[in-house]
């Protein structure tokens, strides 16, 4: 579904526009990222992240050396949506991720959403014009593509906030370019081992979401010109395949699905959906691994860790089942068990940053702070950006009486997380009693900085 449909105002493009530059395109897209991650959630859970950019990457595998370096996300909104911006980056939504049944599917998409991407079907329908800039180019997409559906309200304040002086344009994927991005996704789908039926059975399923009104068609649909035209395509080009290829059964996809449904889907609807799943499949670990995730998320832990561990019979290496068992026994306090736990989890897969992460919050809560420290300062050493440990990290100092290391990383967590005040505080305090010079020039720096924003912000942010 791509990028598909702009509203912007007053400006058209003639057939022969001028696409926009490898550079201004990579602009447009680091405008968008900004507006999608200032009004709608990411799903950063590895399990879901790898595994989504891992089929990202196979597909980009058999394909020709491309000039961006590709990104893949999943946004948690309930409606059926996936779009690329330009540059590269593919956004599918946790609805339409969730509605999908084989890898197959979610392979489909994505090559198809990389075609578009390729085919540099949005850069050749922008004018290099000074009109219209590249933060409202962005804006204005952000608004139609994220609006429909579930978060029209957030969209709307995006798009309004975005329009320049009543100026306004519509860019839209033509019925050549949705045949052009079919034939290559179908290509890169079949090098790297896909089936197209994928792509239509996704296609056929998003298709069954347009009822009656037009504010229940899927955003996919509206972005995507001639559907029923792009589904008679795709199967006319699988009768001819002289060697088709089956569809994917794929633990990985199965596994992150569960997570998936588990944890962010309808309580109710979800927990009634794995009980009857364990009831008909007892020997499937991933029923008992959904029916666990959805106990802990209820509260239920109790019953969580007896499926979990019934998932760990038939799946005794996995690690993120090891992982979110260990999660289950740090929050009910079984801080020696989550240790042991997670220790074999990064036997298995060593260096993951969310194991290494828990694994030093359960040494914490053991009273471990030195390992604890030791481990998390490894973690944010390869991982930069994982707040989270900075904010454990101050937590570990403190608790050991170190209080300018415990105030260092408690500054660093705030800047990160956008809490300049706060952010400020810890710093200071952390300033006369560091004694590493390196840290306390970056300290020194980093409070000029924070001095320099705070001057431009309103009152009353934190």
């Amino acid at each position: 579904m791509g990028i598909g449909l702009f509203c912007f105002i007053g400006l058209t493009f003639p057939r022969s526009a001028v696409a926009i530059t490898i550079k201004e395109e990579e602009e447009l897209s680091r405008e968008f990222q900004k507006l999608v991650l200032s009004h709608f959630q990411l799903i950063k859970d590895p399990i879901i992240v790898n595994y989504v950019n891992q089929i990202g990457q196979k597909i980009l595998a058999v394909m020709p050396a491309q000039p961006f370096a590709y990104r893949f996300y999943v946004v948690k909104e309930d409606v059926y949506n996936a779009f690329a911006t330009p540059a590269g980056h593919i956004y599918i939504n946790s609805g339409l991720f969730a509605a999908m049944e084989t890898e197959d599917e979610l392979a489909g998409i994505i090559a198809h959403e990389i075609s578009h991407v390729v085919s540099r079907h949005i850069s050749q329908k922008i004018e290099r014009s000074k009109k219209v800039n590249i933060a409202t180019l962005a804006g204005v997409a952000a608004g139609f593509l994220l609006g429909a559906g579930g978060a029209a309200t957030a969209a709307n304040a995006v798009t309004i906030g975005s329009m320049a002086a009543g100026q306004s344009v519509m860019l839209a994927y033509s019925r050549e370019d949705e045949i052009q991005a079919d034939q290559r996704g179908l290509e890169y789908l079949g090098k790297s081992g896909y089936s197209g039926e994928g792509l239509i059975s996704i296609l056929k399923k998003i298709r069954s979401k347009q009822w009656f009104g037009s504010e229940q068609v899927p955003n996919y649909l509206m972005t995507h010109p001639a559907s029923e035209d792009r589904i008679a395509y795709i199967d006319t080009w699988l009768d001819r395949r002289s060697n088709p290829v089956d569809q994917t059964d794929s633990y990985e996809f199965r596994r992150a699905h569960t997570y998936l449904v588990a944890n962010y889907q309808d309580v109710d609807l979800t927990l009634n959906l794995f009980k009857d799943a364990v009831a008909n499949r007892p020997g499937d670990p991933l029923a008992h691994y959904g029916l666990g995730l959805i106990m802990a998320r209820t509260g239920n832990r109790r019953d969580a860790v007896v499926h979990l561990k019934a998932a760990l019979e038939k799946r005794a290496f996995d690690p993120y089942i090891l992982t979110d068992l260990g999660k289950i026994y740090i929050q009910e306090g079984s801080y020696p068990q989550a240790v042991s736990i997670l220790e074999s989890s990064l036997s298995i897969d060593p260096g993951d940053p969310e194991r290494l992460f828990f694994l030093g919050r359960a040494l914490v809560g053991m009273e471990r702070f030195e390992k604890a420290a030791e481990i998390l300062m490894t973690l944010v050493a390869n991982n930069p950006d994982y707040e989270q440990a900075y904010y454990a990290l101050g937590e570990a100092f403190g608790r050991q009486g170190k209080q300018a290391d415990s105030h260092y990383y408690l500054g660093l967590y705030y800047r990160k997380t956008g809490k300049p005040k706060t952010a400020y505080f810890h710093l200071n305090r952390a300033l006369p009693d560091i004694a590493d010079p390196a840290k306390k020039q970056q300290i020194e720096n980093l409070l000029k900085v924070i001095n320099a924003e705070l001057k431009q912000m309103p009152a009353g942010l934190p």
